[in-house]
C-alpha cells in the first residue's frame, strides 16, 4: 500500500527572511511543514510540535552501522532531550515497515517518519548520495517552526552533543 506524502511549503511559519538559493534552506528560514507517516503509518506534521523545538534529522537507511549510530545516540539522549521540551523526528526514505522495525529493534522512543517519494527531503533541499539515499543532514527548528541550525554532513560519533548544545541556547 503506498502512502500519498503531502507538502506544504511554508506552512508551519509564515515569516522568515528569504532563502539564498532556490531549493535551499538556511538558518532562520520559515521550516517548510510536511505531512509523511510515521512508523506505525500515522500521518505526522511539523505543524502538529509548533510550540515545541524540534529535531529533524535525515538519515540513509534503517539498520545500517551509521544510521544506527545516530538513532541510538538520540535514543540515549531523549531524557535529556525531552527534559528541554524537543522533539526528535528522524526521516529516511525507508519504508513504514522497515521503520516500524528498525524502532522496535532499537527501543526508539521518537516517530521515524517515511519519506519513500523523497518529498520531505526535497522541501529541506537534503541531496541524496549517489546510490540514492538521504543525505544525513539535521536542521534544528524552534518553538515557531524557524530554522535555527543546520548541520550537514554529520558525524554519528558527535553530532547527539551538537544537538544538545543547540538545543540548551535556544
Amino acid at each position: 500500500c503506498s502512502i500519498l506524502i503531502a507538502i506544504a511549503l511554508g506552512a508551519c511559519a509564515p515569516r522568515a527572511r528569504p532563502v539564498s538559493e532556490p531549493g535551499r534552506l538556511e538558518p532562520i528560514s520559515a521550516a517548510p511543514d510536511f505531512a509523511a507517516p510515521d512508523e506505525t503509518g500515522k500521518l505526522r506534521t511539523l505543524s502538529e510540535f509548533r510550540g515545541r523545538a524540534v529535531v529533524l534529522y535525515f538519515y540513509p537507511k534503517d539498520g545500517t552501522p551509521g544510521c544506527t549510530r545516530e538513532a541510538c545516540a538520540f535514543r540515549d539522549e531523549w531524557q535529556r532531550l525531552n527534559a528541554t521540551g524537543a522533539q526528535v523526528l528522524g526521516v529516511s526514505l525507508d519504508s513504514v515497515e522497515s521503520h516500524a522495525a528498525f524502532k522496535a529493534k532499537h527501543k526508539l522512543p521518537f516517530p521515524l517518519l517515511s519519506d519513500a517519494d523523497g518529498r520531505v527531503l526535497g522541501a529541506y533541499g537534503v541531496p541524496k548520495s549517489a546510490k540514492g539515499y538521504a543525505s544525513r543532514t539535521t536542521f534544528i527548528i524552534d518553538s515557531q517552526c524557524i530554522i535555527r541550525r543546520i548541520f550537514p554532513e554529520v558525524d554519528p560519533a558527535v553530532h547527539v552533543r551538537q544537538v544538545r548544545d543547540v538545543i540548551g541556547h535556544l
